[in-house]
């Protein structure tokens, strides 16, 4: 897998039994500089998540900034420094942190990562999804099952610009094989 660019767009569908359908966020990430990651989401409201020197710093339209030292949240700062490593395409942290199964062909790939920490791997699992040397879409996948919370990046995002449909977009992330 080769690095992701330092930026990447991204749609996120949220799931909640509060909701009658999926919240749909999209915006950025971006990686300005090792050990920096930067969420920011653009849209339904506008949200920035810093992750940097051990504190996340979420602001927010409207709001004061909110900080929060990530070794009270070591399940953040994990996944975190794990989504760094992705981005940045580091293989060797990414087996650190995770037990890795991989499937599938060059055209069509699958990337299952479960946490070896304990605690993180009470939260699920993540699959990852790409075609060639693209990463299109993660999967957080939790323990019970259920429908998985999916972010599509890159490709799979700038395909998913005016899709609104969870079927459609779940499609983004498992295109047909070729």
């Amino acid at each position: 897998m080769r690095p992701a660019p330092s930026r990447t767009p991204f749609v996120e569908l949220r799931h909640s039994r509060l909701l009658k359908t999926p919240l749909r966020l999209s915006g950025e990430y971006r990686r300005p500089a090792a050990g920096t990651l930067v969420r920011e989401v653009h849209s339904p409201y506008r949200e920035t998540t810093t992750l940097e020197g051990g504190e996340a710093v979420i602001e927010r339209e409207g709001r004061a900034p909110r900080r929060v030292q990530l070794d009270r949240a070591p399940e953040l700062a994990g996944l975190g420094g794990s989504f760094e490593a992705l981005l940045a395409g580091d293989g060797r942290a990414l087996e650190r942190e995770f037990e890795l199964r991989a499937e599938g062909s060059q055209a069509r790939w699958t990337l299952h990562l479960v946490p070896k920490d304990p605690a993180l791997r009470e939260l699920g699992r993540i699959a990852l999804q790409g075609r060639g040397s693209e990463l299109r879409c993660i999967e957080a996948i939790a323990p019970g099952g259920g429908e998985p919370q999916r972010t599509l990046l890159a490709g799979a995002a700038v395909d998913a610009h005016d899709v609104d449909d969870a079927r459609a977009l779940a499609a983004l992330c498992h295109p047909p094989r070729r």
